[in-house]
């Protein structure tokens, strides 16, 4: 039994619900197309600072943000473009910009079809034509985000895109990683690191990017909580990032495309072609144990 209810909060909310799994997730398209809460049996699975979500001048802290056209920030947010500079601030502006709700669909599961157009807002600071869809697919315990990022310029289109998920953790330090990586990359002092499976939780921030995933898999199990979290995601997201602030419930680990810079230096960039799309999954599936 799946179906999608709206209410008038601050902002429209989507609801869609797997009722037989219990299972609840709310989605906001005008605050940046957002995944604000997923539930299930009642339990939180996602983080969020309600505090921040209410103020539309402060960015989300939760739920799922969106990143695109860039994953993390630039140097002075500038990059360049056929010799002109541009200016974009972290992460881009999907997580900002409202979204338009396109279908819905409650047969088989309740899944949720929202778009994002370029517009002259986007344009004076990213100057392309895009068309970016994605579908939240809610069935039992697993969240899918289906994607299509589409080249509507008659120039090539260049991207990097990802997730920025805040998961409610209990004790941090009942945190089990499987994360399929050797190393990474302190995103502080850009030191990299043989990673054993473990993070000093003492630290006040942690942000260390996994540039070297050698699965598409990774999980986190939280023991106090006795939830297993697992993260499967297509090719195109080639890289992890593990984000954490002392004394704050939550965790992030982060499906990226492309590494900081990525629009500069062309590491690991996604270029479209003039009319060319590209689709790509990301899933988060729940076990409670």
């Amino acid at each position: 039994m799946f179906s999608i209810a709206i209410q008038q909060q601050q902002y429209k909310t989507y609801i869609l619900s797997d009722e037989t799994a219990s299972s609840h997730l709310e989605v906001v398209p005008e605050r940046g197309g957002i995944i604000t809460r997923w539930q299930i049996k009642g339990e939180e699975i996602f983080y969020l600072d309600t505090e921040r979500f209410t103020n539309p001048e402060l960015s989300v802290r939760g739920g799922n943000p969106i990143l695109f056209p860039i994953c993390g920030n630039l140097p002075d947010n500038t990059y360049t473009v056929n010799g002109k500079q541009y200016t974009l601030k972290q992460h881009g502006f999907a997580r900002d910009l409202p979204w338009e709700v396109t279908d819905q669909l409650t047969t088989d599961k309740a899944a949720l079809t929202l778009i994002l157009k370029s517009n002259e807002q986007t344009k004076a600071v990213y100057p392309f034509d895009f068309q970016v869809v994605f579908t939240y697919e809610l069935q039992g315990n697993t969240l899918e985000i289906k994607q299509q990022y589409q080249n509507l310029s008659s120039t090539p289109l260049p991207f990097s895109a990802g997730f920025h998920p805040y998961f409610l953790v209990g004790d941090k330090n009942q945190l089990e990683f499987a994360i399929p990586s050797q190393e990474y990359q302190d995103q502080k002092s850009k030191e990299v690191h043989p990673f054993n499976g473990n993070f000093d939780f003492s630290r006040d921030e942690i942000d260390f990017a996994f540039g070297q995933i050698n699965s598409q898999s990774a999980s986190v199990t939280d023991h106090s909580r006795k939830l297993k979290l697992t993260l499967d995601s297509d090719d195109i997201f080639s890289m992890l990032v593990f984000w954490t602030l002392k004394g704050k419930e939550f965790y992030c680990l982060e499906p990226w495309s492309a590494p900081r810079n990525a629009l500069n230096t062309g590491e690991k960039l996604t270029v479209l072609e003039p009319g060319a799309s590209y689709t790509a999954s990301v899933r988060l599936t729940a076990d409670f144990f």
